[in-house]
C-alpha cells in the first residue's frame, strides 16, 4: 500500500495488485487534478475505504488474498461510493454488466488508461448532476447518452465529453487548441487531426436523432460551437 496524498472528497482509491498498471493510473489520475490512494490488495483497502470516505473506488477483479467482489460487496454494506470495476475475465463481463456485484461501471483488461480517466470523471459527475435538457434535447451523464424526441444514441466517454462542452456553452466558439486543453487532460497524444475525427464522429451518431439542423456548426478559422434548437 502507497499513500500519494492527504485525505480529501476527490481523492480515488486504486486497489490493483500489478505496480506497472497502478503507477500509470496514478499517473494520470494526477495529471487529472485527482488525489490517489493505492492498495495492491483487497485486505486493508475496505478498513481505510470506510475510515476516509474517498471520492471513488477503482476496483480490480482479481486480487491475491481478498477479492474483487468481496471488497465490492463488503464497501456497499456501508456506502454508496461509485466504484469501477477492472476485470481481465471476459467471461465476468455480464455479470458486470448487470451490476450483480454492486459495481457501478466497469472496464476490461488491456483498457485505454485515457478511456478509464474519461469514466471516472463522468461517474462523479452522477453524483452531482442530472440530465441536462434544451428544448427537447436531453443529454445524460450517467449513461453516455443524447436524446431526442424518443431516438436515444450512445456516445463514447470522450465524444460525451466534447459535446457536453459544447452542449453546455451554447453558441460560443471553442478553438481546437481549446478543446484539446478542456477535453483531453490527460495527457492523450491529441493534435487538430484528432479533434475533427472526434466532431466527425459525433455528427455521424447526432445526424440519427430526428432532428432538422446540424447541432455543431464548423466555424471556419475559429473551430467549432454548438447551435441550439430553437
Amino acid at each position: 500500500m502507497e499513500s500519494h496524498t492527504l485525505m480529501n472528497k476527490q481523492t480515488v482509491v486504486i486497489v490493483e495488485d500489478d505496480s506497472e498498471i497502478a503507477e500509470i493510473v496514478i499517473m494520470y489520475l494526477h495529471a487529472a487534478n485527482f488525489l490517489t490512494q493505492w492498495f495492491d490488495d483487497g485486505k486493508g483497502a475496505v478498513e481505510w475505504i470506510r475510515e476516509n470516505e474517498p471520492a471513488l473506488i477503482l476496483l480490480d477483479l482479481d486480487l491475491p488474498t481478498k477479492s474483487g467482489i468481496d471488497v465490492c460487496n463488503e464497501v456497499r454494506a456501508f456506502s454508496d461510493i461509485p466504484i469501477i470495476m477492472t476485470t481481465a475475465k471476459v467471461e465476468e463481463v455480464d455479470r458486470l454488466i448487470g451490476l450483480e456485484i454492486g459495481a457501478d461501471d466497469y472496464v476490461c483488461k488491456p483498457y485505454s488508461v485515457k478511456e478509464l480517466i474519461a469514466r471516472v470523471k463522468v461517474n462523479l459527475r452522477r453524483l452531482t448532476k442530472q440530465p441536462l435538457q434544451s428544448n427537447g434535447l436531453q443529454v445524460n451523464s450517467a449513461n453516455f447518452t443524447v436524446s431526442f424526441k424518443d431516438k436515444k444514441i450512445e456516445l463514447t466517454a470522450i465524444e460525451f465529453s466534447l459535446f457536453s462542452l459544447l452542449f453546455s456553452n451554447s453558441n460560443r466558439i471553442y478553438s481546437r487548441n481549446q478543446i484539446m486543453d478542456l477535453v483531453y487532460q490527460d495527457y492523450r497524444d491529441v493534435s487538430d487531426r484528432t479533434v475533427d475525427s472526434h466532431i466527425r464522429n459525433l455528427r455521424k451518431k447526432l445526424k440519427e436523432l430526428p432532428l432538422e439542423h446540424t447541432l455543431i456548426r464548423s466555424i471556419y478559422g475559429a473551430g467549432y460551437k454548438f447551435d441550439p434548437i430553437i
